[in-house]
């Protein structure tokens, strides 16, 4: 039988939603009946729109699409407008303030503490800078994401910006495709390094070259079924086909459309295109693609550029390959990278970066999938000025590397999935590690994602330290906890994380971190990466490296924030909480 989510979109879904959204604004809150909670939330998702959990009723989460991660000029400036006007709630962050920007592992902005009675203003003034929230979330063609500098980097093997935005500009507001059977995420890869991550994507375009009629000609093979959700994680499948560009919105919109009709729809769980890739099988998807859904013969894929891939590989040598730093553009221009902790920069900081990207470059600024910011066509004789701004010591273009490899998702704050607290936790972890822990000679990436539970928003199984929300019992008290996995990483052959320790209270993370590199440290071979180290281990040896331990680290979070109406409230008791409220704020008693 269909599920309930199947059911709720057949009624009413897609582009027709924003309708009844606006209806919903204007009449506020109250209007949305409250036994059609669950479902008008669901369809909401489609324009970008998340409800926040409970506690915070009434409040959401707003996502903005940024394909390939490109704000153009003046665009970050009404982000951070919208941000400073709108996104201010009743809880403040006591790391990042009342109002901030997160970007995103998927190149996206999110905002929290949006009312829906704002949404119309703030649809306006978005959509008046050529941003939206369409089918920012939902059962859709999520936000397209690449190599954040696509177009300008000095060594990308083929530029894959306009077929990133012909995608976009194709089939996001398209109703073919609007109805899927769950998320669809897309990648597409110029570059040598593999910064478009295609192998956690359900459909990834990565960079090849084939002999066609005696001529070399650039353009991607295809690869379809990645994704790291839940406990069911997948590398994208080779299917043998490479695509000249021009042709790429053909094959994206055959494969969507492959998926539309023969994706799971009875069983949510089983919905994404890697259980139908896992059911039928590589050369059956090819088939079935060519016979049902192209009409032109599909080629063989060609030579790929995988073995230089090394982007979040574990294995990066030679430098950095984050895109944070300064690099030279394909125009003699530089791009300056910059690191921001787990990818919350506060108000403030958004409009001075927006200031600094007008006046030191074009006014372009571009998002990366480890959460970071990127100014672009910054003229060599600017570099210096910029390098010197105060902005710059709090998001540093040469980062620690626990600082520069720390992702963090949402967790408790906000979102009703997570287990666990997350962005200041580990924000306080990376200063820790900092302040406490020495890396080993040469290793100048180290990669630790935290993600609140197993949906896997921060990517944990393709990092170094990959650190997962749970929870345990210490001292007879119930606290937070959290997975340890290591050595995860993608490249030319990618690797999922082994999960080695089991429900460590938190407390004791950043010991066992010290305890871990201690070890690395100690019989560490050559100069080999932490992931050859783990590689090289058995997990019964993985096992015993990890040593949780107290140390002077302290972490205020250790209670049940799940169950808090907010994390970093003075009063977080639920029965504390001024949700719902009203569009000015006011909260809503229940004689209302």
């Amino acid at each position: 039988m269909p599920t309930d989510v199947e059911r709720w979109k057949s009624e009413t879904y897609g582009n027709e939603i924003r309708e009844h959204l606006l209806e919903f604004a204007e009449q506020g809150w109250d209007s949305i009946p409250e036994d059609e909670h669950d479902a008008w939330f669901e369809r909401f998702k489609w324009w970008g729109l998340y409800h926040q959990r409970s506690g915070q009723e009434s409040y959401f989460m707003m996502r903005i699409g940024t394909p390939n991660g490109v704000l153009k000029p003046d665009q970050l400036e009404v982000v951070a407008e919208v941000a400073d006007e709108y996104a201010r709630g009743p809880g403040e962050n006591p790391e990042f303030g009342a109002a901030y920007c997160d970007w995103t592992t998927r190149q996206s902005i999110q905002l929290h503490w949006i009312r829906l009675e704002d949404i119309p203003e703030i649809w306006d003034k978005l959509e008046s800078a050529g941003l939206s929230t369409q089918q920012a979330c939902g059962d859709s063609w999520r936000n397209i994401v690449g190599c954040p500098v696509a177009g300008k980097d000095k060594h990308e093997h083929v530029d894959a910006l306009p077929v990133a935005m012909d995608l976009h500009d194709t089939f996001k507001g398209d109703d073919d495709h609007s109805n899927l059977p769950r998320k669809w995420k897309v990648a597409v890869t110029g570059c040598r390094e593999g910064c478009g991550q295609g192998d956690i994507n359900d459909l990834a375009f990565e960079p090849a070259t084939k002999e066609i009629d005696g001529e070399e000609v650039r353009g991607f093979n295809v690869r379809v079924g990645g994704g790291l959700a839940r406990n069911e994680p997948r590398f994208a499948r080779d299917i043998d086909v490479f695509v000249r560009p021009e042709n790429a919105d053909a094959v994206a919109g055959g494969m969507s459309a492959l998926f539309r009709e023969h994706g799971n729809r009875d069983d949510r769980y089983s919905a994404r295109i890697k259980f139908l890739v896992d059911e039928w099988g590589a050369d059956k998807v090819r088939r079935v693609l060519q016979e049902d859904f192209v009409d032109f013969e599909l080629e063989t894929a060609g030579d790929d550029l995988r073995e230089s891939y090394s982007y979040n590989s574990g294995r990066a040598t030679g430098g950095h390959h984050d895109h944070v730093g300064v690099h030279e553009q394909n125009d003699g221009n530089y791009y300056v990278g910059l690191n921001v902790l787990v990818g919350r920069m506060g108000v403030d900081d958004v409009y001075e970066l927006a200031e600094l990207a007008d006046e030191y470059g074009s006014g372009e600024v571009r998002l990366t999938q480890r959460q970071n910011v990127i100014v672009t066509d910054v003229p060599e004789e600017n570099l210096d000025a910029l390098l010197d701004e105060p902005l710059l010591e709090h998001y540093s273009p040469d980062p620690h590397p626990f600082m520069r490899g720390s992702i963090a998702c949402t967790g408790t704050e906000f979102c009703s999935l997570s287990i666990v607290e997350t962005k200041n936790r580990q924000v306080r972890y990376a200063r820790w590690l900092k302040e406490n822990v020495d890396l080993p000679d040469g290793v100048e990436d180290f990669h630790i994602h935290l993600s609140g539970c197993t949906a896997s928003c921060a990517q944990p199984q393709i990092a170094d330290i990959s650190l997962r929300g749970m929870k345990t019992r210490k001292d007879g008290e119930p606290v937070e906890a959290l997975d340890i996995g290591l050595g995860g990483g993608l490249g030319e052959n990618p690797r999922f994380v082994d999960w080695v320790g089991q429900r460590v209270p938190a407390d004791e993370v950043p010991g066992a971190i010290a305890n871990l590199i201690e070890t690395f440290t100690e019989h560490r071979e050559g100069d080999e990466t932490f992931r050859d180290f783990v590689e090289r281990h058995d997990e019964e040896a993985l096992e015993a490296f990890i040593e949780p331990e107290e140390t002077s680290y302290d972490d205020p979070y250790m209670h049940n924030t799940k169950m808090t109406w907010y994390p970093y409230a003075e009063d977080d008791d639920m029965g504390s909480s001024p949700a719902p409220a009203t569009a000015d704020g006011t909260p809503i008693t229940s004689d209302d």
